[in-house]
C-alpha cells in the first residue's frame, strides 16, 4: 500500500559530508542555473564545493568570507540522499539569510512493523508493510524548516527564482515567503556596446572604491531602493568594505575565473554625496560575459548614460563579449534607457522574502493567565478589607473641588476654609531689627 505522508522520523536531516560530493552534484545540477549571479543583487557566484572541499571545511573554523561555504544541509531518507539545501548570510550583520541551492526529490520510504499475534497455521508471528511517499514539497518544507530553526541569528531569508520555475514558487509561498520585487535580467551586445562608448562621459568627480567610502555608498544603497527592500537587505556600511583577507579571496578567485573587477562612484561635492556607483566584472579569455551592477541616486538619473559610456569604455579594453545589466522594477528610468539603447532581456526573477520575527510560538501551550484574578495567581496577596471610596463634592464659597475622605478613617481635623489658618498665622510678621 502506498500513500503519500508528511516527513516524520523517516528523514534525517545533517551536514554534508565527503561521501555525499557526488549526489549533492547530481541533484544540485538539477535546479535550474539560468540566472546570471555576476550581475545579481541577491545570488552570487558558487564555488565548487566538490573540488575544494577539503579547503572549505578547513576555512569553516576561522573568520572569514567563505567559512559559510559549507553551510549546506542534507536530507535522508532509506539510507538515500534525496534533498539538500544550501544557504549563506547575505549581510555582515548576519540578520538577513539567503537560500542560495534548494532541490528535492520525492522518495518512497517502507515500514515493516512485526505484529505480536502468531498465525494458527505457521506459528510465525505476522508483519505489516506500509509504503509512504515522501513528496518533494515536503522534503522541501522540512529542508527549510530546519534552516529556519537551527540559524537563529537570521531575522530575514530571502531568495531569488526563475518566474517560469513552477516547481520552487509553490514549495516557497507554502513556507511563507512573500514577493518583495521583480528583477529584470538585459543582456548589450558587443555592437551595442561599442556605440556607447563612442559617447564621452561627462564624469568630472569620478573616484575610486576603497573602504574610506563605506559610509557613502552605503547612504547611496538606501537612497537606490524602496523601503521594503532595505528593510530586508539589513545592510551597514561594514558591508561595503572588503577586509585584508577578503581581498585576497577576491584575488583568488579573480585568478581562478580568469576575471577582473574595476569599481567607481560619482561625487557630489556641494552635497557631499555619492549618487552614482558601478562594479564591472570583466572577462579576461572572452569565455563568459562581462558583468556590471550599477546604482544611481534617485535624483540622478540622467546619469545612466554617462555612467553607461563610462563602463562601455572599460569593457573596450577587454576581449568583445556581451554585458549583463538588472533592474528591478522599482528601477523605471534603467528599464527606459536600456530599451532606448537595444538591450535584451534573458531572463525575470523574482526576488522573495521570509520574516521569521514569528518563529517564537504562534499557538498558547498553556491557558492565559489575564482572565485569572490576581488573588488566584499569588495566593498571599489578597486585600485585607474593601476600599472605601472618597467622595468629590463642590463647595459653593469657594468654587473650588476637594476630595472629602470618611469620617470613620479620618486620622487628622479635616481642614476647611473657616479653620484653615490665615497667612499671618502661619507666617506672623516678624520683628524690626533694634538697631534701626
Amino acid at each position: 500500500m502506498m500513500r503519500p505522508s508528511r516527513p516524520t522520523s523517516t528523514v534525517n536531516i545533517r551536514t554534508l559530508q565527503y561521501r555525499d560530493l557526488e549526489v549533492f552534484d547530481r541533484i544540485s545540477r538539477s535546479v535550474m542555473e539560468e540566472i546570471p549571479s555576476a550581475a545579481s543583487m541577491v545570488r552570487e557566484h558558487s564555488i565548487d564545493v566538490s573540488r575544494w572541499y577539503g579547503l572549505l571545511k578547513f576555512l569553516r573554523w576561522f573568520p572569514n568570507p567563505l567559512r559559510h561555504s559549507l553551510s549546506i544541509q542534507i536530507a535522508e531518507a532509506a539510507s538515500k540522499v534525496c534533498g539538500v539545501i544550501q544557504t549563506s548570510p547575505f549581510n555582515s550583520a548576519g540578520t538577513t539569510w539567503r537560500v542560495d541551492r534548494l532541490a528535492a526529490e520525492s522518495v518512497v520510504v517502507t515500514d515493516e512493523n512485526a505484529t505480536i499475534g502468531e498465525d494458527t497455521t505457521t506459528g510465525e508471528g505476522t508483519t505489516t508493510t506500509t509504503t509512504t511517499l515522501v513528496t518533494a514539497m515536503d522534503l522541501g518544507s522540512l529542508l527549510l524548516r530546519n534552516s529556519f530553526e537551527t540559524i537563529l541569528q537570521a531575522r530575514t531569508w530571502i531568495l531569488e527564482l526563475d518566474v517560469s520555475d513552477e516547481t520552487r514558487l509553490p514549495l516557497y509561498r507554502h513556507n511563507g515567503f512573500q514577493p518583495v520585487a521583480q528583477m529584470t535580467y538585459w543582456s548589450i551586445a558587443p555592437e551595442q556596446l561599442q556605440k556607447i562608448a563612442e559617447r564621452e562621459p561627462d564624469l568630472p568627480n569620478l573616484l575610486p572604491v576603497s573602504n574610506a567610502d563605506a559610509h557613502l555608498l552605503y547612504q547611496l544603497d538606501n537612497m537606490a531602493m524602496p523601503p521594503l527592500v532595505r528593510q530586508v537587505f539589513d545592510r551597514h556600511p561594514q558591508d561595503f568594505k572588503v577586509s585584508l583577507f577578503g581581498s585576497v579571496v577576491q584575488l583568488v578567485k579573480q585568478w581562478m575565473t580568469q576575471t577582473e573587477v574595476v569599481s567607481g562612484y560619482v561625487f557630489e561635492p556641494q552635497r557631499k554625496v555619492a549618487i552614482a556607483h558601478f562594479q564591472v566584472t570583466l572577462s579576461r579569455d572572452g569565455s563568459q560575459s562581462h558583468s556590471v551592477q550599477l546604482a544611481v541616486h534617485p535624483a540622478y538619473t540622467w546619469l545612466y548614460p554617462e555612467v553607461m559610456a563610462q563602463v562601455a569604455r572599460i569593457t573596450s579594453e577587454f576581449p568583445s563579449q556581451s554585458l549583463q545589466i538588472l533592474s528591478a522594477d522599482y528601477h523605471p528610468e534603467r528599464e527606459a534607457y536600456l530599451e532606448r539603447v537595444g538591450a535584451t532581456r534573458i531572463a525575470h526573477t523574482l526576488m522573495m522574502s521570509r520574516s521569521v520575527w514569528h518563529k517564537l510560538r504562534e499557538t498558547r501551550s498553556m491557558p492565559s493567565l489575564e482572565g485569572i484574578p490576581l488573588g488566584d495567581v499569588i495566593p498571599g496577596f489578597q486585600p485585607s478589607r474593601k476600599p472605601v471610596p472618597g467622595r468629590i463634592m463642590l463647595d459653593p464659597q469657594s468654587a473650588k473641588f476637594r476630595i472629602r475622605q470618611p469620617r470613620k478613617n479620618q486620622l487628622s481635623p479635616r481642614i476647611t476654609r473657616e479653620t484653615r489658618p490665615h497667612n499671618d498665622q502661619l507666617f506672623p510678621p516678624q520683628d524690626p531689627d533694634p538697631c534701626c
